[in-house]
């Protein structure tokens, strides 16, 4: 099982990166991510999706974290239950090979539509998000009405 300390000495990668899907469905990472995949104590890796437009590698590590967290949510029990059922349709466990691929399952490949396909790679919380052309396009437009009201309510400093 993996520890605590092997997540703080090498931190996943901040950044966008460019990355693909080959034709038997693996994803080439980036280097920074390979790092990152290699220095966990715990090699195995559960890749799905949530909503069934953006693929999730998930460290194991924090796979358990993100399901106790759906154990504890406050709201309405059926968003855990789709959550886990979308996790469960898409998701399977992977290991990443000696050159640095992953295999994400058939099912979720055709989900995305990323067979075969250029992809972008990046960090979310603890985990990392894989999205095709057409969700990034989409989050592009959406990210250009950021204002910079927007920006200043965010970086506003906050009473403690």
């Amino acid at each position: 099982m993996g520890d605590t300390a092997s997540l703080v000495t090498v931190e996943m990668p901040s950044g966008m990166y460019n990355a693909r899907l080959d034709d038997r469905g693996r994803i080439k990472l980036p280097t920074d991510f390979q790092k990152y995949f290699e220095a966990l104590g715990e090699k195995k890796l559960f890749v799905t999706s949530i909503d069934r437009r953006i693929a999730r590698i998930f460290p194991m590590e924090e796979w358990r974290k993100y399901l106790k967290s759906l154990d504890t949510f406050p709201g309405d029990a059926s968003i855990p239950r789709r959550i886990r059922f979308n996790s469960d349709k898409y998701g399977s466990e992977a290991e990443m090979d000696g050159q640095g691929r992953i295999l994400f399952s058939p099912d979720l490949r055709r989900q995305l539509g990323i067979e075969n396909q250029p992809v972008k790679i990046h960090k979310v919380q603890g985990w990392a998000e894989v999205l095709s052309e057409t969700v990034f396009e989409e989050m592009d437009a959406d990210a250009t009405q950021l204002t910079l009201r927007d920006i200043d309510s965010v970086e506003k400093p906050r009473p403690n």
